[in-house]
């Protein structure tokens, strides 16, 4: 599970570091709290802030829950393409929010994956648990 855990920090850490781009564009375009609109450029960081904080709500427990009854191996190696995607989203998403797509799904894929999986293992578990 260390593998899983430092898939974690970096996921969280990331967030972290788009949170501190938010407050640097907040002073560089001018966009004083707590508005959250002014400046387009602003407006793309706050978004990928925001959209990062959106996934997250979902890929950190799947992440956990799949680590733990499936692959802690294949939840890392999932959780690590979850952070590259998000990263490919951030500088796709401010340099051009249309340009996105390839970030948005390399976050969205593994996320995915572990739902589905997650969900057939339960189901196969309570299938085999009342077979008993």
């Amino acid at each position: 599970m260390p593998f899983v855990a430092l898939v974690t920090v970096l996921a969280l850490g990331q967030f972290f570091w788009f949170g501190a781009q938010v407050a640097r564009a907040r002073t560089r375009y001018g966009v004083a709290a707590p508005a959250t609109s002014g400046h387009e450029q602003f407006e793309r960081h706050y978004r990928v802030q925001m959209n990062t904080l959106e996934q997250l709500v979902l890929f950190l427990p799947m992440l956990w829950i799949f680590a733990v009854y499936i692959s802690p191996l294949w939840a890392a190696a999932l959780g690590m393409m979850f952070i590259l995607g998000r990263a490919i989203y951030a500088i796709s998403y401010v340099r051009d929010p249309r340009s996105r797509a390839l970030g948005f799904a390399l976050t969205a894929i593994p996320t995915l994956i572990m739902l589905i999986g997650c969900v057939v293992w339960a189901v196969r578990a309570i299938v085999l648990d009342a077979a008993w």
